[in-house]
């Protein structure tokens, strides 16, 4: 069963061993919605990501550095998105916990809303094509869900400074944004299956698909992938230019794309790629109803 906010709302402190999870969940200094935080404070202090990630990600990234060898020689030998996502698809139904297979989608579906958000509020952007992702089942993942999401974030970038080069569109603040792109409640995501083989936390799996990404796309999409992942601070730099927030930055932690990071680190900066979406989503619901409350 999924876990959501009422299991750390009905905790009890125990002043003499407190829970690191509990007290984060309870922190309320940066913005996230309370499921989401809750399923994944629950899904970090799970047993895999205690004993098992540790010895997951040195073999992981170990593969990675192989891998990359292989890729130098061969750089196109293996091109299978389809064999990927269908790789993708079993390990999140059949091994990947429920609170991480609801992170998982939810992050597609926010960084869709994200990116329309901003379009919405750019003068002049109507015509930018868009490729909303907004899957409600693992079942979904079999789509090429994760490449497209990659292809998503590059071509908006793209297209929207095309349109500011060309037609002299500008991100500037609005005083009363569109915030029609955002959901607020709940996404409507079909049962998640929860049996005993669904064990592994968030981050162990990243770790693992990380590898699995790389060995079934070229070198240069899993290159592409991987740099990605710092364009956070770009997409955060237009929505918090929009609301005139700059300071809310501090959430983003993928910095500095300009500057390419090894491609054996990409699991961890996925699992930070995935919070600063949540947290830059979090901070639009919570604008959207301080504006519908004013």
């Amino acid at each position: 069963m999924l876990h959501t906010s009422e299991y750390f709302d009905t905790l009890e402190n125990d002043p003499k061993d407190p829970s690191h999870w509990h007290t984060l969940y309870l922190d309320k200094s940066i913005p996230f919605s309370d499921d989401a935080k809750a399923a994944f404070l629950y899904d970090s202090s799970r047993k895999s990501r205690q004993y098992l990630l540790p010895f997951v990600r040195v073999f992981a990234r170990f593969f990675i550095i192989v891998m990359q060898l292989f890729k130098a020689i061969s750089p196109n030998l293996i091109n299978a998105p389809k064999m990927l996502h269908k790789s993708l698809y079993l390990g999140m139904k059949y091994f990947i916990s429920p609170e991480a297979n609801f992170l998982i989608l939810r992050h597609f579906y926010l960084g869709s809303e994200v990116l329309k958000f901003i379009k919405d509020n750019v003068k002049g952007a109507e015509e930018i094509p868009m490729n909303p992702l907004k899957p409600i089942s693992v079942n979904d993942v079999r789509n090429n869900l994760f490449l497209d999401h990659d292809l998503n974030l590059y071509n908006f970038i793209i297209n929207l400074n095309k349109a500011i080069a060309e037609k002299g569109l500008k991100v500037t603040n609005v005083d009363q944004p569109n915030f029609s792109a955002l959901t607020e409640g709940k996404i409507p995501f079909e049962e998640f299956r929860d049996k005993w083989s669904n064990f592994m936390d968030l981050s162990t799996a990243i770790e693992i698909f990380t590898p699995v990404y790389q060995f079934f796309l070229t070198d240069n999409d899993f290159w592409r992938a991987s740099n990605s992942l710092q364009l956070d601070e770009v997409i955060g730099i237009y929505a918090t230019t929009i609301m005139n927030c700059p300071e809310k930055l501090v959430g983003l932690n993928n910095k500095h794309p300009m500057i390419p990071l090894p491609t054996y680190g990409a699991a961890f900066r996925l699992t930070l790629h995935g919070l600063s979406t949540e947290i830059l989503h979090a901070l639009l619901v919570s604008a959207k109803k301080d504006m519908s409350m004013a």
